[in-house]
């Protein structure tokens, strides 16, 4: 451990394993992606060195973060959409800038860094106001070194859909489709072919996760992670994963077959899980639209989800260096 004047930093433990998930349920902005059981999925990858702040005995904050030796860089978190400090409703600004100190000085002395890389949690993510941080990373001469934006519907006060979008919605109405909730057996397997599929044609790429490890997510996160198909017979036209944690419900994967794109199913899926299904939460989260580190914005991509009435919450990366 590592002492500053008020502020203890532990290095995690897999032993702290329940301490830190039992904190994140409690905490003001962390989500299931904070969990343990969901972060350690790719632990192989990322060479942990997350840590967990003590004041005066008392647990006050925890930061996923991983060590890239080499580059003498800590990131909070690599393998993670979002990181940065999991705070509690009593933590406070002077708190924030006594764990960013003791987290430096523990960074420097301890793991030989001299770069911190943090993407906080969004504040759409947050149950109560939770941007302690966002000071102390002024305060630390944090630059941003990557911008994201997010197309983000309050679902308190939404905006209609534009008519693009609503002539897709009827072309699938008057094909006679419906949305199913998907299983994560043959269903994900059909709609993991149009996924792959597409950003194999599109960008050359693969999904983030291999089908076994979002079966092996799913399973331990089945409230969470829920698929949604349009399927007519037995072919899937169109289809998204979500992550929704009560207060979010976050697109991480859309996919719609040429078919698909052609008859409105895309269209018609988020006429539902919007006006339906996920109704009553606070946010719906349709995840970003940039390439290259945020310096290429999609704009057939981020049209179609402002087409829904999605607008712009940005998610900063911000840079340390000591």
């Amino acid at each position: 451990e590592y002492s500053t004047n008020r502020v203890t930093a532990v290095p995690y433990d897999p032993a702290d394993r329940e301490i830190w998930n039992r904190f994140v349920k409690s905490s003001k902005n962390g989500t299931f992606l904070l969990d343990r059981d969901y972060m350690d999925y790719h632990s192989d990858r990322f060479h942990d060195c997350s840590l967990m702040f003590y004041k005066k005995g008392v647990l006050i904050a925890l930061l996923p973060a991983n060590h890239l030796k080499d580059e003498g860089t800590v990131q909070s978190h690599g393998g993670l959409t979002y990181g940065g400090l999991i705070t509690g409703a009593s933590f406070t600004a002077e708190d924030a800038l006594e764990v960013f100190s003791c987290a430096i000085e523990y960074m420097k002395d301890k793991l030989g860094a001299n770069r911190w890389i943090y993407t906080p949690i969004p504040y759409i993510y947050c149950s109560l106001p939770a941007e302690e941080d966002m000071y102390a990373l002024f305060r630390n001469s944090a630059t941003v070194r990557k911008t994201e934006v997010a197309s983000v519907i309050d679902m308190t006060n939404r905006i209609p859909f534009r008519d693009s979008r609503k002539y897709g919605i009827s072309k699938a109405k008057k094909r006679g489709l419906d949305v199913v909730e998907g299983n994560f057996g043959p269903d994900l397997e059909a709609f993991w072919n149009v996924l792959a599929g597409l950003l194999d044609a599109k960008f050359g790429s693969k999904p983030v996760h291999t089908i076994d490890e979002m079966r092996l997510l799913q399973s331990r996160f089945p409230d969470n992670i829920k698929l949604y198909l349009v399927k007519e017979a037995d072919t899937v036209l169109a289809g998204t994963i979500i992550y929704d944690t009560g207060t979010v419900a976050r697109t991480q994967y859309i996919a719609a077959s040429a078919d698909g794109k052609n008859c409105g199913a895309l269209d018609f899926l988020f006429w539902h899980l919007l006006g339906e299904t996920f109704a009553t939460r606070r946010f719906f989260d349709f995840g970003g639209s940039t390439l290259y580190g945020g310096n290429h914005l999609n704009e057939g991509l981020i049209f179609q989800k402002e087409g829904f009435g999605g607008r712009a919450v940005v998610m900063n990366t911000y840079e340390m260096l000591f």
